[in-house]
């Protein structure tokens, strides 16, 4: 019975930690890239507006923080429930 609720704990704890990453993902590509741009425009980074640089370069920069946070944590919470690679 604990093992069934460890299993839950560790699933439940790796869901959360996927779906806050897909929220920022989505939030930064499709939130600042396309719905939030023209609000960003008055912000120059790199010589262009803020929201084409996040359409262009940010959203991927971010992705690719969110692939090392995520096998970071992952890596975290094997450990925590003891199921970490040899």
């Amino acid at each position: 019975m604990s093992e069934n609720s460890s299993n839950s704990a560790y699933w439940s704890a790796n869901v959360r930690i996927i779906l806050i990453s897909l929220v920022i993902w989505a939030l930064v590509s499709f939130g600042f890239g396309i719905l939030l741009r023209p609000m960003l425009a008055g912000i120059s980074v790199g010589g262009t507006d803020l929201g084409f640089w996040f359409a262009q370069q940010g959203s991927i920069l971010v992705f690719l923080g969110l692939i090392f946070f995520y096998a970071w944590r992952m890596n975290k919470l094997d450990a925590e429930h003891g199921v970490e690679e040899e």
